[in-house]
């Protein structure tokens, strides 16, 4: 099989093309703007193209012959959805149609897609299973994605696509590239004695390391047959963000003076509390191997091995 990533260069679609490409061909499409060359090595099985997804021409033609795409490009700055509405509409909603136009013009008829657990809203139900009641959207992010899921099951009604949609919590590890583990990093490695927290602390959140999450979207791929095949993605546990400055302050060796902006949000649309039921997914064999500690560990070791990452992520 010939695999596509959209969103390649990117801290999960990078991890997902070292592993795809070990053993097969695939292509990036990547238009740099928070992907970096420097997550893959050189590879004579990944071919890399810098590309708009906007540009639905130019990806009708990008799209020939391939098998199968991975659909991991997105805005994922959630915090900052609201001082550019505009970017969750093009880069979530329209990118999505350009891609599922772009693969019905090549007749590929499989598409996986990574979502999020943000589109749930601001749910009552801890916690959260896949058949939830949907209630209002908190975030643009969220909507956005949930839109694109809509988008996806019609297009496997209507065409006879085939799609895997996985609703992340955020993921952890080598390549992170944006949330609270980053921003507290890049603060820390300037000022060790001062932290800036968003809210309260006391936010409650599941978080899974890459590694984990990529074992999952392939189980889920090599066994389940259903035209549309919707799973959670998380951790058993989840911690408070009181409890990841722990973490991340006894690796640092350091004791800053923590200044909360206060409430139970970290902004205007957060989630103050983050835990999917991953029962359905643990049901075809799948379970977590590394917890959130380790996790947490992983993480800002590999921050720490490349700062290079906070000059090009601002």
């Amino acid at each position: 099989m010939k695999y596509l990533i959209t969103g390649g260069l990117g801290f999960i679609g990078s991890n997902l093309a070292d592993r795809l490409s070990k053993n097969n061909r695939l292509t990036i499409i990547d238009n740099c703007s928070t992907g970096f060359i420097k997550n893959l090595k050189k590879n004579e099985n990944i071919k890399i193209i810098n590309a708009n997804l906007l540009n639905i021409k130019k990806l009708k033609k990008i799209f020939r012959n391939h098998s199968i795409v991975f659909h991991f490009a997105a805005n994922a700055d959630i915090k900052n959805g609201l001082k550019n509405p505009k970017k969750d509409l093009e880069q979530n909603a329209i990118v999505t149609y350009n891609v599922l136009e772009a693969m019905r013009y090549n007749n590929i008829r499989k598409i996986v897609f990574t979502s999020t657990a943000p589109i749930y809203g601001n749910t009552s139900q801890f916690p959260t299973k896949e058949n939830a009641p949907l209630t209002y959207q908190t975030s643009l992010y969220g909507a956005s994605k949930l839109y694109c899921e809509g988008l996806i099951s019609s297009y496997c009604e209507g065409y006879n696509f085939k799609s895997w949609i996985f609703r992340f919590v955020s993921v952890l590890g080598p390549r992170y590239s944006h949330g609270h583990v980053f921003d507290f990093i890049k603060q820390l490695d300037k000022d060790n004695k001062n932290l800036n927290v968003l809210g309260d602390g006391k936010q409650k959140k599941s978080y899974l390391h890459v590694s984990d999450c990529l074992d999952a979207i392939f189980l889920a791929l090599k066994k389940t047959k259903k035209k549309i095949n919707i799973f959670n993605l998380g951790h058993n546990n989840f911690i408070n963000v009181n409890k990841s400055i722990k973490i991340i302050t006894k690796l640092l060796n350091c004791k800053p003076k923590l200044k909360y902006s206060g409430g139970n949000k970290g902004w205007v649309g957060d989630l103050p509390f983050v835990f999917l039921d991953n029962s359905k997914i643990k049901k075809i064999g799948w379970k977590p191997k590394k917890n959130i500690d380790e996790s947490i560990e992983d993480t800002v070791n590999w921050l720490l091995k490349n700062k290079w990452i906070f000059k090009e992520r601002k």
